[in-house]
């Protein structure tokens, strides 16, 4: 009697839990929404890149340059890549150090939400309109003429999406609690991805050893690298070596953005 009291009680707070979360994850969608502009062009831009490489590079086929794949399966990965990086890294850690500057985290501490549901609401906000964006290059990349991955590779491609997502999340997390004010937000989140995109070959081939050795120990090129191998081959084994050093800056961002994170905005 006393075991089915007590587990009555558990199992509510697990529905009041989940139902928290998902009203949460509902406000970050309707915030995200109720900015049209800012919503545009984050589904838009690399919509619209891959459409140019599409109609450029679309009638280029299979050749060393791109790694023994097309020119448009190199792109359409890269692509993907450079969407889960923008909502999940770029966006983050952009709207913590806005909210956290204009005081709504202060005030959202001083609410009965759970921080943990706040947070995990949030990044899953990022996570869906990451996979949005992947979706949508994946269609445009399919009207030039792109073979969808096969049913083997899907378990490799979502385990690599899943991922990415929590590792730049956690890296946009930690990039966050260092910055001091919002204005400085924008830059200070381009000035670490933009040379990482550039020297991961996200925009063109990299076939310098020593610049690929160094963004292969750098998250940007072994998540570009583990989203090629599974949009363009039927190999059914996961990238273990990309998925380790992803899990491994996944963690060293969450340390640091649990250590150094702040609800209240710095006053000087």
């Amino acid at each position: 009697m006393n075991i089915a009291v007590s587990r009555a009680p558990a199992r509510q707070l697990r529905r009041r839990g989940l139902a928290l979360l998902w009203h949460q994850i509902r406000y970050e969608q309707s915030t995200f929404w109720r900015n049209p502009q800012s919503a545009f062009f984050t589904f838009v831009f690399p919509v619209v890149v891959i459409a140019i490489f599409g109609g450029l590079f679309g009638d280029v086929g299979k050749s060393d340059f791109y790694y023994g794949r097309s020119a448009l399966q190199y792109y359409v990965s890269t692509m993907a890549a450079v969407s889960v990086l923008g909502s999940c890294y770029s966006q983050l850690a952009i709207v913590l150090a806005a909210r956290r500057q204009n005081g709504i985290l202060k005030r959202v501490r001083a609410t009965p939400l759970p921080a943990s549901v706040y947070f995990v609401g949030l990044l899953a906000h990022c996570v869906v309109v990451s996979v949005v964006d992947v979706l949508l290059i994946t269609m445009v990349g399919r009207f030039y003429g792109l073979s969808l991955p096969a049913a083997s590779q899907l378990p490799a491609l979502v385990l690599t999406l899943v991922f990415g997502a929590a590792a730049f999340c956690a890296l946009g997390g930690a990039v966050a609690s260092l910055i001091r004010n919002a204005e400085a937000a924008p830059s200070v989140v381009q000035f670490v991805l933009f040379p990482l995109v550039f020297i991961s070959g996200t925009y063109m081939p990299i076939h310098s050893r020593l610049l690929d050795g160094i963004a292969g120990a750098l998250p940007v090129k072994p998540f570009n690298d583990a989203l090629l191998r599974a949009f363009t081959t039927d190999h059914t084994g996961l990238p273990w070596r990309d998925l380790g050093v992803l899990l491994l800056w996944g963690a060293v961002g969450a340390v640091v953005a649990v250590r150094r994170f702040r609800w209240d905005p710095r006053l000087s």
